[in-house]
């Protein structure tokens, strides 16, 4: 959405709440008391209570907006600057764009969104010819060891560790030979470790079994063979990634650029969501402008398990 539609359309916290309950009604509430999707709005009580138990909903509860007191338009300012741009916002700068005076609640604020952009991604199965490897993003060093010295390469303190998937096919005849292949969705999960069990539960999770599945030759994917139709694994020369894994390795450049780019530093902890938010805008690239709407959607379905901390501003903006 355009900059100019969007004051149009949302020129203040009445309609920003309009829009929100209007979105809400059409995917429909649940009640949480009993699973009934049999409700009636309370235009007095300014909720919804439930024809059977008569349990009542308020208009934030079960959304993204959940347990929060901040206005509406807030969030709708966040959501078409997340999505009215191919980068991404700070919470410094979304603080000093809105005006509120604490940094914390703004930098909730977002993170609460790419966490039901995680969600909503959740839902996804990749499917059909598969790239998978892991990538190395680097991190703040975790404070229970600022005082060792700093490893060098993968096993460095400062980096974490992160499966990636990609969905590509073969083009037949490619506009760009150093691009032999086209991508669907991808994955970015971040994993403890690079163990066989690890990448095994992260790949049975976000790839369908009848999948054919390109790795390299480490031993953590040993055991695709007897989870997947088809495992090609090799031993691959880095001059030749681009080739056989082009997507995956275009997909972390990306990612890696976008994320120094924009922050300082990143906590190990908050990776996940800095990725659920490249990963979603990456795989609805070509909704143009309903990409908010797409948002609003699932700001109203789905309710975020990012949890309110106490947190430092200089740390990470």
């Amino acid at each position: 959405m355009k900059l100019f539609d969007f004051t149009t359309h949302f020129p203040d916290e009445a309609s920003c709440r309009k829009a929100f309950k209007e979105m809400r009604d059409r995917e429909g509430v649940v009640c949480q008391h009993c699973g009934s999707k049999d409700v009636v709005w309370l235009e007095s009580k300014q909720q919804y209570q439930c024809k059977h138990c008569r349990h009542r909903t308020t208009l934030r509860s079960g959304t993204v907006m959940h347990g929060s007191k901040l206005p509406f338009r807030y969030r709708f300012i966040a959501m078409h600057l997340l999505t009215a741009t191919k980068k991404t916002i700070s919470a410094a700068e979304l603080q000093r764009q809105i005006g509120h005076k604490r940094y914390q609640p703004i930098w909730e604020l977002l993170h609460k969104l790419r966490s039901i952009m995680g969600k909503r991604d959740d839902k996804y199965t990749l499917a059909g010819n598969i790239e998978l490897d892991e990538g190395f993003f680097t991190v703040e060093k975790p404070e229970d060891k600022k005082d060792e010295k700093l490893k060098q390469g993968a096993g460095s303190q400062r980096k974490a560790k992160v499966v990636v998937i990609a969905e590509s096919t073969d083009e037949i005849n490619p506009k760009n030979i150093n691009k032999p292949k086209k991508v669907g969705h991808i994955k970015m999960i971040v994993v403890p470790d690079l163990k066989a069990p690890t990448i095994n539960e992260v790949a049975a999770d976000g790839i369908a079994p009848d999948s054919t599945i390109t790795t390299d030759g480490s031993k953590s994917h040993r055991d695709f063979k007897d989870m997947f139709t088809e495992h090609k694994s090799q031993v691959i020369d880095p001059k030749d990634i681009g080739k056989v894994l082009p997507w995956v390795h275009i997909a972390i450049a990306n990612a890696k650029t976008l994320l120094a780019d924009m922050y300082h530093g990143i906590k190990r902890e908050f990776l996940q969501e800095y990725l659920n938010e490249f990963c979603y805008k990456f795989n609805r690239r070509y909704f143009g402008e309903d990409l908010f709407e797409r948002l609003l959607m699932i700001g109203t379905s789905y309710r975020t398990d990012f949890k309110h901390r106490i947190y430092n501003s200089n740390l990470i903006v």
